[in-house]
């Protein structure tokens, strides 16, 4: 699924190219008078062959995904070069965004970890448990723990566990964990 910011980035790439094309050298003289510059939005959804609508709502960065046809056909009426057909693509495929890999600790960090005594635990980018030593494990039961569970931030939020752990101050350590996490 393409995000909010990439459909945003799409409209906007989509609107300045519009923006850029002169009408007398994309289309047949109108005669009608023009309050922006470049085509209108229905000129360049009649020179691509798609909706009106359709495309005033990919423009405006709305949920629409544009097929590989629809692409090229847009790149075509907006007259765009190689460079920037290539982007358009990437703007509007859902190819950006990586499969998840799980995250590992380096074997230094193991072995620091296994010769604490104090509870230590090491999470990834998105705050996935990816190792703890066992005085960790003994406070907060992490090997219990399965999926999506595995996550710092889920199992503060949601585990009865971390509520009776964390005791009054469990809202105060969950709204730090979000806001460090939002950072």
């Amino acid at each position: 699924m393409v995000t909010a910011t990439r459909q945003q980035e799409l409209g906007d790439f989509l609107r300045s190219r519009r923006e850029r094309l002169r009408p007398k050298t994309a289309l047949a003289p109108s005669g009608r008078r023009r309050r922006t510059p470049g085509l209108r939005r229905e000129e360049v959804a009649e020179l691509a062959g798609i909706g009106v609508d359709w495309y005033i709502r990919l423009e405006q960065g709305r949920s629409v995904t544009p097929s590989s046809t629809t692409i090229d056909a847009l790149a075509r009426a907006l007259r765009l070069n190689k460079a920037e057909h290539q982007h358009l693509r990437a703007l509007a495929s859902s190819g950006g965004q990586r499969p998840f890999e799980p995250e590992t600790a380096p074997p230094s960090l193991l072995h620091l970890l296994k010769n604490l005594r104090q509870p230590a635990y090491v999470t990834g980018r998105r705050r996935d448990l990816v190792a703890w030593n066992e005085a960790a494990d003994a406070i907060f039961g992490f090997n219990e723990l399965r999926g999506e569970e595995r996550n710092i931030l889920i199992a503060v939020l949601t585990l009865r566990r971390s509520r009776n752990l964390f005791g009054p101050g469990w809202a105060d350590e969950a709204q730090r964990m979000v806001a460090q996490f939002r950072a």
